[in-house]
């Protein structure tokens, strides 16, 4: 799978899965410069209908051992710097495990990784399911299924 080709991926699953709640989906849309001020191209570009709150996903996929362990602390750097908030989405095997440690914990990155065709959330899109939600307000992806805790049931 090329970067494209994951970048189409999750754009899909997004659009599939977020478009009923007014989820705008974009490809490659320009917002400003990255912190070395080349002209930015950010990968994927939702905005919420309803509140016009947007947030920029930097896709990396990456299936062999390469360069791209160089490119992630820049990544990560270049979407803490954007005018909005946004994530650096991630799979594939070829990653180092340090740099998958980096990604783990960092709060700016999301594992990613949908089947084609896929709309509910599972274990490999959970991560960024996660981030929209926090950043769009939709808590009930966060509590899923669970049910209000009632007071009288505690006592």
């Amino acid at each position: 799978m090329t970067g494209t080709e994951y970048a189409n991926l999750v754009a899909a699953y997004l659009s599939s899965r977020f478009s009923p709640r007014g989820l705008k989906v974009y490809r490659e849309v320009r917002v400003g410069k990255t912190i070395i001020g080349k002209d930015r191209c950010i990968d994927i570009f939702c905005v919420s209908e309803d509140t016009q709150k947007a947030f920029a996903i930097e896709c990396k996929f990456q299936d062999s051992q390469g360069s791209v362990d160089e490119k992630i602390p820049y990544a990560l750097d270049d979407v803490r710097s954007l005018p909005m908030p946004g994530c650096v989405v991630y799979a594939g095997s070829g990653f180092s495990s340090g740099v998958l440690h980096m990604l783990a914990a960092s709060p700016h990155a999301a594992y990613c990784m949908p089947d084609p065709g896929q709309i509910v959330s599972t274990a490999e899109t959970r991560e960024l399911d996660h981030l929209l939600a926090v950043n769009f307000g939709w808590w009930d992806v966060l509590v899923e299924r669970r049910v209000p805790i009632a007071s009288e049931r505690l006592i």
